[in-house]
C-alpha cells in the first residue's frame, strides 16, 4: 500500500505541473474527494482489495486526464453514418489500460475489458468496442449500441 501511496503522489505531482494554473483548484478538489472515497474503504468487506482498487484506479484517471503517459493521436468515429453522431477516442497505456471518449460536451474515461477479439472498454455507463476499423458504443445507461466506423 505505501508504494502505491508513493506512486499516486508522484502522479499527482505530475498532474498539478500538467494542470496549468486554471485548473489546479479542480484538480485539488478532486483529489480531497478521491481521499474522502478512499477514506471510506474501511467499511468494505475487504478494506486491502477496496484501497487497492482506489489508488489504482486514481493513478490511471490522473495519467489518462493528464496525458502524462503514452497515447495514441485522437481516433474519430462516425455512427450510424450520421457525422453529427460522432466519437473521439485517445488510448492510453496505462496498467490498466484506458481510454477516453468524448462525444459533444460528454468525456467518460473507460478501462480495457477482456475480449476474445478486438478491444473493449467499459466507462461508467458507456462502452466501446473495436475491432478491424469497426466499433460499437453504447453511450448511456441502458442506451442502444450504436455502429460505428473509423473517419
Amino acid at each position: 500500500m505505501a508504494a502505491l501511496d508513493r506512486k499516486l503522489s508522484q502522479v499527482y505531482q505530475q498532474a498539478l505541473q500538467a494542470s496549468g494554473s486554471h485548473y489546479r483548484p479542480a484538480l485539488k478538489a478532486e483529489q480531497r474527494g478521491w481521499i474522502k472515497g478512499r477514506d471510506e474503504c474501511w467499511k468494505a468487506s475487504d478494506s486491502a482489495q477496496c484501497m487497492d482498487t482506489a489508488y489504482r484506479s486514481r493513478i490511471v484517471a490522473l495519467q489518462a486526464q493528464y496525458r502524462l503517459v503514452e497515447h495514441s493521436e485522437a481516433v474519430r468515429f462516425i455512427c450510424n453514418n450520421n457525422p453529427a453522431n460522432e466519437f473521439v477516442a485517445t488510448f492510453f497505456q496505462t496498467e490498466p489500460e484506458t481510454a477516453i471518449v468524448e462525444r459533444g460536451d460528454s468525456v467518460s474515461l473507460m478501462y480495457r475489458q477482456p475480449a476474445a477479439s478486438g478491444a473493449k472498454y467499459q466507462g461508467r455507463n458507456e462502452s466501446l468496442w473495436e475491432h478491424q476499423g469497426e466499433a460499437l458504443i453504447r453511450w448511456g445507461y441502458q442506451t442502444p449500441e450504436l455502429q460505428c466506423i473509423r473517419n
